[in-house]
């Protein structure tokens, strides 16, 4: 069986729209929920849709689940259901799985299972929001291990017009640039939209227009320095 394969279980909003990406992006899926109408709404969109109960281990291995490259549990409203599933995709020696948690008590237990990719949705897009709140000049961010974050901010006025030697990111606030992004406008047609383009790996003497957005990497508190000594 070829790489890129992937089961997902549970077809709310969160797993649909994992299916949905996941199949845009060439990988084969199927989508499984005991939902019919579920199963029904998703079918057209994944390689199979199977509405099935995927607390009966038989009637996943009747979907031979343990050949595919990678399980993503996304129920999300029975957290029972959820668990059952999980110790079945265990027992099947299912090659890597994803399971989403609500709260810490239900990830503490996963863990316990040995569940190592545990997701939680609400808890990771309340970050985003929440990061968004305290600095609205960071537009995107990935929050990494031990307090580091990969984030992309809008130009703070200070330093537009300036060349990336002149600001001196990493030797003055301890922060790398990753890349620049620069906002043009363009027409398509009779419409002019606004598109971005990469600059690129940027040399001391670019320089950062009122347009940019810089891509940065650095501890949370240095960019967030940063950005308040500039804004």
């Amino acid at each position: 069986m070829p790489n890129n394969q992937f089961v997902v279980i549970g077809i709310g909003q969160f797993g649909e729209a994992i299916a949905r990406s996941l199949s845009k992006k060439g990988a084969e899926v199927m989508a499984i929920d005991k939902d019919q109408e579920k199963v029904d709404y998703i079918a057209n969109d994944v390689a199979y849709a199977v509405a099935l109960d995927s607390t009966d281990k038989n009637a996943l291995i009747s979907q031979n689940i343990q050949n595919f490259d990678a399980v993503v549990i996304a129920i999300g409203t029975d957290f029972e259901e959820l668990l059952l599933t999980a110790v079945n995709l265990i027992e099947l020696n299912i090659k890597r799985i994803i399971v989403r948690a609500k709260g810490k008590v239900n990830r503490m237990i996963l863990q316990k299972l040995g569940l190592k990719e545990i997701f939680s949705p609400e808890f990771e897009v309340g970050q985003v929001v929440a990061e968004r709140l305290l600095n609205p000049s960071m537009v995107n961010f990935l929050e990494l291990p031990d307090g580091y974050i990969i984030t992309e901010i809008k130009a703070p006025k200070s330093i537009v017009g300036q060349t990336l030697g002149s600001v001196k990111l990493r030797e003055s606030y301890n922060i790398n640039l990753v890349t620049i992004k620069h906002e043009v406008e363009e027409t398509v047609g009779r419409n002019i939209v606004t598109k971005e383009h990469i600059k690129g790996v940027p040399q001391k003497d670019t320089v950062i227009n009122k347009n940019d957005s810089l891509v940065i990497f650095g501890a949370t508190r240095d960019i967030e320095k940063f950005i308040d000594i500039n804004s």
